[in-house]
């Protein structure tokens, strides 16, 4: 006869329970994190007015009904709306990820850290703007914590520092890919941590809330694959994130959570979800991911890629008038890389051909520069790509492998080398760390600093662009801003 199963409820994970201490208590003093977090918002803002620009995006931004709007609502930068936080952070989530240009993080898993964004500015400015208004505010009719002055800027980075620390060190030593899942999962537990700490939660709110967030599952990794990539995965932290707001408002409703909610046998998320293996925490959670995030500076590709456009790019003034005498194009890169972005065959839409290895490569010998508009279909229709294309090997090197794994180096190398029917050949170019890599960094603020001048001026014309970029000049005076402030020098 068997034993009943205990009811008795137990202690919550310990891992749910870290994320709560951490972004309760946890004080962010490294100078490194805030300033690179400084200049990862002025990167992330950026990437979202540049998705403006294409009606794919767009057409999914706004409220949910036609015409809806919301007193002192959360305001989507470079548009006028203003909606509830939770549709706002789903508009700024897609904005940020569209074009695939934000930061990024590799490692067991990978994403986008900078994704969560989406929720830390939704609720910032919906918190602020009340507080600034001396509106009460509340959750499914339960009030609110008050607040006795708007939340700044500061706030907004240290939650920045706090949502890439947990998304990023999550993903160290747990491949959620490995077992089909998306790595946006990430981004609602962390998005879900700090908002419900950013709304006023206790340790119990934070706990419940994040252990909604796990129960949640994922969304599998269908639409980032070969052969349904699609558009989805450019809205998908969207989704992640507006999901995450609203998980922290249920929580601040003093809705129960679920202690268990990852180690419960048969139906915790580690059986269930992860093959029953353990969940790890590779390290406590300090501020180490932000210090070391990866920008996307010189090009809107997948991050397995930038290296092998950098070598491209650098080829393409010895290949330009050789295409046609291209006997063959070696590639040489690591394991990750050939399992997400080694295609053949047709590329269907923007979202495939942005996560070819040989597209990308492709457009840098002919074109000499990657940019968004390099995805559409005019550019796509250009007979000389998929010629290229089919003349490409891409082979691992297992060195460059391992670098890519060991947490000293985490480097992300790519080789190109053409070879032309006359016997010919360029030399090998090889490129280990992008410009948006830590070790790079030096060189590489200044060039991201371009990016969003661009960026803002394409959008809101040059004089606005450079009282934006401005903005961001001095951090203690970016600190100091109120959040509704700074994101009111957004709108449109």
């Amino acid at each position: 006869m068997s034993s009943p199963i205990s009811n008795v409820r137990p202690a919550p994970d310990p891992l749910v329970a870290a994320i709560a201490d951490y972004v309760l208590n946890v004080e962010i003093t490294s100078a490194e994190a805030l300033d690179t977090a400084r200049w990862c918002l002025a990167d992330t803002l950026a990437c979202g007015i540049m998705a403006l620009a294409y009606p794919a995006c767009t057409k999914l931004l706004g409220p949910i009904v036609p015409g809806t709007t919301m007193q002192f609502g959360a305001r989507v930068p470079g548009t006028p709306y203003e909606l509830d936080p939770v549709q706002a952070a789903f508009n700024i989530g897609a904005i940020v990820r569209w074009l695939d240009f934000n930061d990024t993080w590799l490692a067991a898993e990978w994403g986008h850290p900078s994704d969560n964004l989406g929720a830390i500015l939704a609720t910032a400015d919906w918190l602020s703007r009340n507080q600034a208004a001396d509106t009460p505010l509340a959750a499914f009719g339960t009030p609110l914590p008050a607040r006795s002055q708007p939340l700044t800027v500061r706030d907004v980075l240290v939650a920045m520092v706090k949502a890439h620390e947990i998304q990023g060190v999550l993903a160290l030593e747990n491949s959620f890919n490995r077992v089909g899942l998306d790595h946006v999962l990430l981004v609602r537990i962390a998005s879900t941590a700090v908002t419900t700490a950013m709304l006023g939660g206790n340790r119990d709110q934070v706990i419940n809330a994040v252990s909604h967030a796990w129960l949640d599952g994922s969304a599998l990794r269908t639409y980032r694959h070969a052969p349904n990539t699609g558009s989805r995965k450019s809205w998908a932290a969207g989704d992640a994130t507006s999901r995450a707001v609203r998980l922290a408002l249920i929580a601040l409703t003093g809705e129960m959570g679920y202690p268990s909610v990852l180690t419960a046998k048969t139906w915790g998320f580690q059986d269930v979800s992860f093959k029953g293996q353990p969940l790890k925490l590779a390290r406590p959670f300090g501020s180490y991911v932000m210090e070391n995030v990866l920008f996307k500076i010189s090009f809107p590709a997948e991050f397995h890629a930038q290296t092998a456009v950098e070598c491209a790019v650098q080829l393409h003034p010895l290949v330009q008038d050789r295409l046609a005498q291209i006997e063959r194009i070696e590639l040489t890169t690591h394991e990750s890389a050939i399992r997400i972005i080694d295609k053949s065959g047709p590329l269907h839409n923007p979202a495939d051909r942005d996560h070819c290895l040989q597209y990308m490569t492709a457009i840098g010998l002919i074109f000499g520069d990657l940019t968004a508009d390099h995805y559409e279909d005019k550019v796509a229709a250009d007979p000389r790509i998929d010629a290229l294309r089919a003349k490409m090997t891409v082979t691992e090197d297992k060195d460059y492998s391992q670098d890519y794994l060991d947490p000293e180096k985490r480097s992300i190398a790519n080789a190109v080398q053409v070879f032309f029917m006359d016997g010919t050949h360029t030399a090998k170019v090889t490129v280990e760390y992008p410009i948006g890599h830590r070790r790079r960094r030096t060189a590489g603020i200044p060039l991201l600093q371009k990016k969003a001048a661009a960026a803002f001026a394409a959008h809101y014309g040059q004089a606005r662009a450079a009282q934006l970029l401005h903005t961001f000049a001095d951090r203690n005076s970016l600190e100091a801003m109120s959040a509704n402030e700074f994101v009111a020098a957004f709108v449109s």
